[in-house]
């Protein structure tokens, strides 16, 4: 298999997909805030949560559910802020995703990935790195 990425291209394309890889886990993963609440351990990210109170209406009072899960809908998610936290950094993993995925390609396809296409990846890569990065940083 030819390739069109030099020796620095094709470290670019691992480094970029294991960064990819990295930040889609960590968007995936409840574990962005932890915290208490009714004496048990609680964690939430922008789109799951562990160990969440619901009301429950047969005995009149709020209870723990002590499991993880996805909000029951994207308005369930807590604040407008926090949403938009969710579709800005879900975003910025997809951007990373394909460029990562785009230069593995070009590891075993020749002629894949020129000079100017490469520039654009870089700047691809760079948008979905401050979307990925910037929201949780407060950027």
């Amino acid at each position: 298999m030819a390739s069109s990425l030099t020796c620095a291209g094709i470290v670019w394309a691992f480094l970029s997909f294991l960064c990819a890889a990295a930040s889609c886990v960590g968007f995936f993963m409840p574990y962005w805030l932890l915290g208490s609440q009714l004496e048990k351990s609680v964690s939430f990210g922008t789109f799951r949560r562990c160990s969440y109170p619901v009301r429950d209406e047969s005995r009149q009072m709020t209870v723990m559910v002590e499991q993880c899960g996805r909000y029951a809908s994207f308005q369930a998610i807590p604040s407008a802020e926090w949403r938009i936290c969710t579709v800005v950094t879900g975003l910025g993993c997809g951007l990373l995703l394909l460029v990562a995925l785009t230069a593995l390609m070009g590891c075993c396809v020749s002629e894949l990935i020129s000079r100017t296409v490469g520039r654009v990846a870089g700047g691809i890569q760079f948008l979905g790195g401050k979307c990925s990065c910037g929201e949780r940083m407060g950027m």
